[in-house]
Parts: structure tokens; C-alpha cells; sequence
């Protein structure tokens, strides 16, 4: 027996007592909870990877305070979808309801004027927003949303949830309960799923199907691997291997390899991937893993970003394409990086240390007077450079950045070495 329902939509949650995972903001006594059981609801985002059940809570919260429900795809709706959305919410208090929850899932996806469109509907009150998003939306919601916004972050789920999931789904899905499912041996399953609930029942199910009318059914390391090689077209079409795709595609740009990384670039556009977000994971390559051995890198790959912010799909693509060949074909250095994470251990190992008196800023009479700013020497009265302590005394000397061995490092090594062979040994 085949249904046309995932199991994944089979199986969700319907109310908090069902719901499985983030205990750190949905536990008793904790924030979202508290919200909850008292109906005092904010608007929201919901920040997490995909599958730890951002939607599903959603629609739990929902149904707890017996509000209207609307959902929205960022991806598929615009300002006139919001706005049908606003003034139905705005009839369903006329007829004496509770404010509407209005969820938008990938509000990331929302441009400036899609996400302004909702903050008349927030400030008065005819909406409860709720937004999912798996970016930082520091950076992807807009400011004036965000500052009406509680920001919860969901966590990949952990090995006692994903458990919880699998027995929970055989134990009282409809389909599966025709069939004897043993679960001997998860530990493959929990290494394919990331985290990710759906992904862990998407691939419980196919499992289930490859065995035919068997009725029963041990669930094992080897039956997983073997489940899954036997269906891996359908098991990448389906999205799951989202995260495994992009590490690949990463990882083949750090490798210089230029055929694979282009390989797994065209299996992310295949499969309908964001092209934001493969130039983002582009740009932060572009410093993290190119850095000085290529600064043009970091150009080029942010060049490429707003290329395809400006023209998307499906032209877009051969932007990212040559963007990809570029970074891949590049020099590699991470001493930016690694001087950086150095930097930060050193930092949270020492403190506060004091900044040396000559090169504290002194705006007021009493700095001066106590000579902050005294004796601080103006590099460029010395021709550009001139030597001079820019470190706390406590870990004066201490080298956090190394050049590496490329063209354009060397000549940073070589003029390092002009000015502070003596303190840094360059």
C-alpha cells in the first residue's frame, strides 16, 4: 500500500504534546511556550535549517489559541497575495475572531517592498505574523519587521528527537501499520537525515517501498545504504540532499577542481536550488578560502551575487557558472581566516586587555589630560609606516596572520618583513 501523502505531511504534529524536538523555546516555563498558554502571541520568525519543524509549529500555535490560519510561500506569492491575506484577516474580526496568524514560509525570499507590505497589518494588531526562514535574518528580513518580531532559532534535531520521529511514525501511521517495521539498527538513517525530521521519514519511506508487499521489515544499517543507492535519483530530486550538494559543490572549489564543482553546480540548478544561495556560500568561499592569495575573488564573487539578484533564473546561471570556474581555478589561501580564529581564541582566552594609551581615541578633556592619544606617531608624517605598539603589552608579539606561499602573499610577506621582521618575524 502506496499513498499519495508523504509521510512526513502523514505523520505532523497536530498539537504541542505531539510535537517532537525544541525543548530549548517550546519546553514548559520556557519563552514561545509561555506566549502560547497565556495567548499573549508576538509576531515571529522561526530561524533554523529545513525539516526541524518550523511549519509544523506554525500551524500548532495556530490551533492552541484557535486563531485563523493563512499560509503563504514566499516563493510563490507577491504584495497582492499578502494583501488578500490582510483583508481577509481583517473580515474574520469583524466576525468577532481573534486576530489571524499568517504564516510566510522562506520569508527570506520576500523582497523590501513584499515585506513592507505587512507592517501596517503587524503594528495594528489584524495580523500574528510568523515567518520561517533557514538564512540569518539579521541580514535577509528587513529592519522595521524584525523590530516587531521575536526571533526564535530552531535546532537540528538530535538523535533522542529523530529517534522519537521514526518510532512515532511506524508506531501509528496508517500505511506503515500494515506492515511488521522493525527498527534494529538507525544510525545510518540518522546520518543521512542532518537533523532534518522530513528527510529521516522521506527516507524511512522509500526504504518501506523498495521492500514491495513484505510484510515485515528490519530496519538496518545495510538495508538503509543499500535502500538508497538503489533510489538515488529519486532521493535527490526529492531535495533532501540539499546540504550534502552544497558541501560537495564547496568542497570541490576549495579542491580546485573545476569539472566537479561546475558537476554539482548544475545538480543544485536541476533541482530548482536558490541562486542566492549558492552565491552567498560563493562570496563567503571567495574570503574565506581564496582571501589575499586573490582578493579579485571576493569581487568577483560578490559581482556575481547581485548579478543574479538582478536577472535570476534561469540566466542567472551561467553568471554562477563562470563565477564557480573562477573561484575554483584560483590560488587558495585561508591565513585571513585562521589569523582571524586565532585572534578570537587569544581574545576570549585574555580579556579585556588595555589598549596602549597612545592609540586610544581622546575626544574629551579629561582623555587628554590622563594622555590617552599622547605619543601616537601619524604613519603617513613617516612616509607611510612607521614603527610603533598597537598591542596590549600582555600579548605584544603574538602572530595571528601568516602569509602562505602564492605570488601575492609573498609580496605581503616581503613588505611585513620590511616593517616588522624584529617583533613579528616576518
Amino acid at each position: 500500500m502506496i499513498s499519495s501523502v508523504p509521510l512526513a505531511e502523514r505523520v505532523r504534529p497536530k498539537s504541542l504534546d505531539e510535537y517532537i524536538g525544541q525543548k530549548h523555546i517550546i519546553g514548559k516555563g520556557k519563552p514561545l511556550y509561555n506566549s502560547i498558554k497565556n495567548g499573549a502571541l508576538p509576531s515571529m520568525i522561526f530561524w533554523g535549517p529545513p525539516g526541524v519543524g518550523k511549519t509544523t509549529l506554525a500551524r500548532i500555535i495556530s490551533n492552541e489559541l484557535n486563531r485563523p490560519f493563512f499560509t503563504l510561500s514566499a516563493t510563490e506569492s507577491g504584495v497582492k497575495q499578502v494583501r488578500e491575506v490582510i483583508d481577509k484577516a481583517k473580515r474574520s474580526q469583524f466576525m468577532g475572531q481573534q486576530n489571524a496568524v499568517l504564516f510566510i514560509d522562506e520569508i527570506h525570499r520576500f523582497n523590501k517592498s513584499q515585506q513592507d507590505s505587512l507592517l501596517s497589518a503587524v503594528e495594528q494588531g489584524i495580523i500574528t505574523l510568523i515567518g520561517a526562514t533557514t538564512e540569518n535574518p539579521s541580514f535577509e528580513v528587513n529592519s522595521a519587521l524584525l523590530s516587531r518580531s521575536e526571533v526564535y532559532v530552531l535546532k537540528s534535531l538530535e538523535k533522542q528527537d529523530l529517534t522519537e520521529v521514526v518510532e512515532r511514525a511506524i508506531r501509528e501511521d496508517s500505511v506503515l501499520k500494515t506492515k511488521k517495521i522493525i527498527p534494529k539498527e538507525l544510525d545510518a538513517l540518522m546520518v543521512l537525515s542532518g537533523g532534518d525530521a522530513r528527510r529521516i521519514l522521506n527516507t524511512l519511506e522509500i526504504i518501506v517501498n523498495t521492500k514491495g508487499d513484505a510484510k515485515q521489515i528490519t530496519i538496518t544499517n545495510d538495508l538503509v545504504e543499500k535502500s538508497i543507492q538503489q533510489n538515488r535519483l529519486m532521493y535527490d530530486k526529492s531535495g533532501d540532499q540539499h546540504y550534502d550538494v552544497i558541501s560537495a559543490f564547496i568542497k570541490s572549489l576549495r579542491g580546485s577542481d573545476p569539472n566537479a564543482s561546475v558537476y554539482y553546480l548544475a545538480r543544485m540548478i536541476e533541482g530548482g536550488e536558490d541562486p542566492m544561495f549558492i552565491a552567498r556560500r560563493m562570496v563567503i568561499l571567495a574570503s574565506e578560502d581564496i582571501g589575499n592569495a586573490n582578493p579579485t575573488a571576493l569581487v568577483m564573487a560578490t559581482n556575481g551575487m547581485q548579478a543574479c539578484q538582478m536577472i535570476g533564473y534561469p540566466e542567472c546561471s551561467i553568471v554562477l557558472s563562470q563565477v564557480a570556474v573562477y573561484l575554483a581555478t584560483s590560488p587558495k589561501s585561508n591565513s585571513t581566516y585562521m589569523a582571524l580564529k586565532k585572534a578570537q581564541k587569544v581574545a576570549r582566552d585574555t580579556g579585556n586587555l588595555s589598549v596602549p594609551l597612545h592609540i586610544r581615541n581622546a575626544p574629551t578633556k579629561l582623555m587628554k589630560e590622563l594622555d590617552y592619544g599622547v605619543g601616537y606617531q601619524y604613519a603617513h608624517d613617516y612616509g607611510g609606516f612607521v614603527k610603533q605598539e598597537f598591542m596590549p603589552e600582555e600579548i605584544s608579539g603574538t602572530v595571528f596572520y601568516e602569509p602562505l606561499n602564492n605570488p601575492r602573499e609573498n609580496e605581503t610577506r616581503k613588505r611585513m618583513h620590511a616593517y616588522w621582521k624584529e617583533k613579528y618575524g616576518y
